[in-house]
């Protein structure tokens, strides 16, 4: 390895490369996609949640002026093979769920896709949608937890077979024995779906027996190795592109069906095909979070300290997929409790398999936990705050490591002094007029997930000067392709200015989806990865270049300036890449990189800790709760790109936000169908409804999580929001409220 002298790249707080586009309307989507030929593509859903067709009749639609297809289960090719279940960010097929629509006469759960019609526009489509005629026989369906409580049951694996149903250390039974002082309650959760601004999109092409994707998706090599295995097509003949992604948070994480029927459609009319989603197809396309009930029973003795912690789960999922939310290892890991057993439980119903939604699993089970602890906490006659600090873990408390990197004590310390913490009185809040204030707090935890394939990034750098860096990964919104610029800069010691980044492309060098925070972690691990080998190369070459100043250097004697190769100890001896280049006849040189997986057992545990303070007023009169202020702070190891980090942590907390007070989609249990599917009906928070928000950053030095030491930022700033809240709500209020959302007529 080669010296370097830093360069102010990493860290520093630069724009967006991606906002100029975005916001002058020249960025263009999947949907954007304009093809010589092009058709357009609507999707049918079924309008009941449990049976089966017994007629259908495409007659009247297949004559409407400009159509060219109506496919359904009686004429869909049947597909080649169905992958498993796997988590998007394995890296290999990622189906958003087991079960392919139009393969059969079976309805599994309304909005079910049931036909695609293909006409010349899509409005002619969207009318011949209208003609196609169907007949069912309903059954009744499983649409909530209640209807199916006594046949729920513990699975042996979820989320793609990863986490086992249950787990345990510890005597928790022992543990709840001996506790000074036992809090039990449940909290519920209302069902969440993601709403992207950009719904889901894909356009088709087959050009000599190879398929090109316009897909509007967070992994397109997960689309790739999906729609692969479901056609019998093989990779090199799939390329997919996904330049522009307008959000996702989970929604665009998997692969769901319409990139397939897109495809097949296609195929059938041979043309180019665009199939969007509708706002409402969104609701019953894309997963969803599902609904879910946690049990929580906490021990402590009197000075506070845990004793044992029992975390059970009880979730509605599909009918082909054991899948949950993730909530119960994290909240795990965040204090030093010796005892703990956490238990999924599932209930099939006639839905479809939920998905990941930002903050999968942490987002509902701190919200159950730190709930739990501010109940203990007033019990105690404990200030909140000091009960988390007297059970702070010094070490991970589920394999006894010690942690890679921490942080939480300052993020406490830092988060309470922007919130005013020292003002806080247990029961008795400060007023305004018709408006009680109140304070809240709530640990914030995420997991680290190391790779689990090897994650590669190609760096090149040209004789003018410039460089780039290419992986597969989308940019959807993260600004993942500024803060790649920014590592590529870093490593090869030249002005960012020059240094760009190409994504969204399955011909670029293979990543897996950036889900979960992994995405700084892997993309840019596996850019900086390529770009130090092709510095290493570069400065290789110009030591043995009997032209070059540097022949005959030690090449750890060099360092890098400006984009030249500098002797460290006579910085006036030196040349630039570009003139190695140019000299020796090249226009590019190239070097690849590649991230993970980790060789062994990792010698130390890995996760991101971060603390929420929030103040609330609420009306006595009315019940309206406002959020006033919001203090976050998180230490999330090394920091890329500190305004791109800083967004997505408040993005993150504001969305906490409306999690605890706004969203829930409500399910008709007589029908089985999602009874507010619209933005008009679905509630989400405006810029009205924005508080003050401050995010602090408490950069922790980290070599054991990859080699740049990023945690990531894209889910933390979720974790623990709604608890803070709530707790807040009880600061000003007395009232103890244990669902989400928390309404008007909970804090009547």
């Amino acid at each position: 390895m080669t010296a370097t002298t830093p360069t102010p790249a990493i860290g520093r707080p630069l724009p967006r490369v991606d906002g100029r586009p975005k916001t002058t309307g020249t960025a263009r989507y999947s949907a954007d996609i304009s093809l010589p030929g092009l058709t357009h593509a609507v999707l049918l859903g079924a309008a009941i949640a449990r049976g089966r067709i017994t007629a259908i009749d495409a007659t009247e639609a297949l004559g409407a002026p400009g159509v060219l297809a109506v496919l359904t289960h009686e004429n869909l090719p049947r597909v080649a093979a169905q992958p498993p279940l796997l988590p998007s960010l394995a890296g290999g097929p990622s189906p958003g769920q087991t079960f392919c629509p139009m393969q059969d006469d079976r309805i599994h759960y309304a909005g079910q896709h049931i036909a695609v019609v293909v006409a010349d526009t899509y409005e002619r489509a969207l009318y011949a949608a209208r003609l196609v005629h169907v007949r069912y026989r309903e059954e009744e369906p499983v649409a909530v937890l209640d209807q199916g409580r006594d046949q729920a049951y513990v699975p042996e694996k979820i989320f793609g077979g990863l986490i086992p149903g249950s787990s345990a250390r510890g005597d928790v039974d022992a543990g709840l024995e001996r506790a000074e002082v036992r809090v039990e309650a449940t909290y519920t959760f209302a069902p969440n779906h993601q709403n992207p601004l950009e719904t889901s999109a894909t356009t088709a092409l087959w050009e000599g027996g190879r398929l090109f994707l316009y897909d509007a998706t967070q992994g397109p090599a997960a689309t790739q190795h999906t729609v692969s295995v479901m056609l019998g097509v093989p990779h090199a003949d799939i390329r997919v592109f996904s330049h522009y992604v307008g959000g996702s948070f989970g929604s665009k994480a998997s692969t769901w069906n319409h990139p397939l029927l897109a495809a097949l459609a296609a195929r059938h009319v041979g043309r180019p095909v665009r199939l969007a989603l509708t706002r409402e197809q969104m609701f019953t396309s894309c997963g969803h979070r599902e609904e879910q009930e946690h049990r929580i029973a906490l021990g402590a003795d009197r000075d506070g300290r845990l004793t044992a912690l029992r975390h059970h789960k009880l979730s509605l999922t599909s009918h082909f997929d054991d899948w949950a939310e993730t909530s119960l290892e994290a909240p795990a890991q965040v204090y030093a409790c010796p005892a703990h057993e956490g238990v999924y439980r599932l209930v099939r119903g006639n839905t479809m398999t939920p998905t990941f939604m930002r903050c999968p699993g942490e987002g509902s089970g701190m919200f159950a936990l730190e709930s739990a602890l501010d109940e203990l906490a007033a019990r105690l006659d404990i200030d909140p705050l000091e009960l988390r600090l007297r059970n702070h873990a010094d070490r991970d408390p589920a394999s006894g490591k010690p942690w890679s990197s921490h942080g939480l004590r300052e993020c406490y310390e830092r988060g309470a002094e922007r919130i005013g913490w020292h003002r806080r009185v247990a029961g008795r809040p400060e007023r305004e007029g018709p408006w009680t204030i109140g304070l809240g707090m709530a640990s914030a935890v995420y997991p680290i997930v190391p790779p689990s394939n090897p994650q590669r990034a190609r760096a090149r750098i040209y004789a003018d000067g410039s460089a780039v860096a290419q992986a597969a990964t989308a940019e959807f919104g993260t600004g993942a392709a500024t803060a790649m610029a920014q590592v590529l800069a870093d490593a090869l010691g030249l002005p960012v200015e020059r240094c760009r980044f190409e994504g969204g492309d399955t011909d670029l060098p293979n990543v897996a989806s950036a889900v979960g925070s992994t995405g700084a972690s892997m993309v840019g691990s596996a850019v900086h990865l390529a770009a130090v080998a092709l510095r290493d190369q570069l400065i290789g070459r110009a030591v043995a270049d009997e032209r070059s100043p540097l022949h005959g250097a030690d090449p750890g004697a060099v360092t890098l300036a400006d984009g030249r190769m500098v002797l460290r100890d006579d910085p006036g001896t030196g040349e630039s890449y570009a003139e190695l280049l140019t000299r020796t006849f090249q226009p590019d040189a190239e070097a690849y990189g590649s991230f993970g997986p980790p060789e062994g057992e990792p010698s130390a545990a890995m996760i991101t800790l971060g603390a929420h303070f929030v103040e609330v007023a609420v009306d006595d009169e009315l019940g309206r709760v406002r959020v006033r202020r919001m203090a976050g702070a998180f230490a999330p190891g090394r920091v890329l790109n500190a305004r791109t980090a800083k967004g997505q942590l408040m993005s993150g907390m504001l969305w906490g936000m409306s999690q605890a007070l706004l969203e829930a989609t409500h399910m008709d249990a007589a029908t089985g169908r999602w009874a507010n599917p619209s933005l008009g009906d679905y509630l989400i928070p405006v810029h009205a409804d924005t508080p003050e928000v401050t995010v602090d950053l408490i950069e922790t030095e980290d070599d054991i999580v990859n080699p740049l030491g990023v945690k990531g930022v894209g889910e933390i700033g979720q974790s623990g929001t709604a608890a803070a809240i709530a707790n807040a709500i009880h600061h000003a209020t007395g009232r103890r409220i244990r669902k989400l959302p928390m309404t008007v007529e909970d804090t009547l």
